[in-house]
């Protein structure tokens, strides 16, 4: 299975509000470089999210932008089945999914509905398992 990189993001700030969205981002064995989670946790150094997410909350009314689910990569393929141990290749990284996204008191102050609508699709975690790389909009994502 293949899909790309549509979007990525960075959180700069305390309150998860400051999100950049670069056209690369710098990643290595503990993260995304410059992202505010960097360093803290290696196994949930990434968060991929689906564009099916985003369609599941517009099929239910519900209009929220790109990057309100905390995610660091969009890619319009659907990982969620991935189990842990298993990995994707993104770029010039290997990246090694770890655990499904738990569910977070942030999803409701986005929306009060979407923890319980988004309990499976959220999203994966995922760490870095070859070193350094990059990671750009519209490389290709290989499961």
């Amino acid at each position: 299975m293949q899909g790309k990189v549509l979007q990525l993001f960075i959180t700069k700030d305390d309150a998860n509000k400051t999100r950049e969205t670069p056209q690369t981002i710098e990643v290595d064995a503990a993260g995304i470089i410059g992202d505010k989670f960097y360093a803290k946790d290696p196994n949930r150094a990434i968060l991929i999210t689906a564009l099916q997410s985003y369609k599941l909350t517009q099929a239910n009314n519900i209009e929220i932008a790109t990057g309100s689910l905390g995610e660091n990569l969009l890619i319009d393929i659907n990982p969620y089945h991935l189990l842990p141990g298993e990995r994707l290749e993104i770029g010039e990284t290997v990246l090694e999914i770890t655990q499904n996204c738990t569910l977070c008191k942030g999803l409701s102050s986005v929306n009060p509905k979407l923890p319980k609508l988004l309990k499976n699709d959220r999203g994966i975690f995922a760490k870095v398992i070859n070193g350094t790389g990059i990671i750009k909009i519209d490389d290709s994502v290989k499961i």
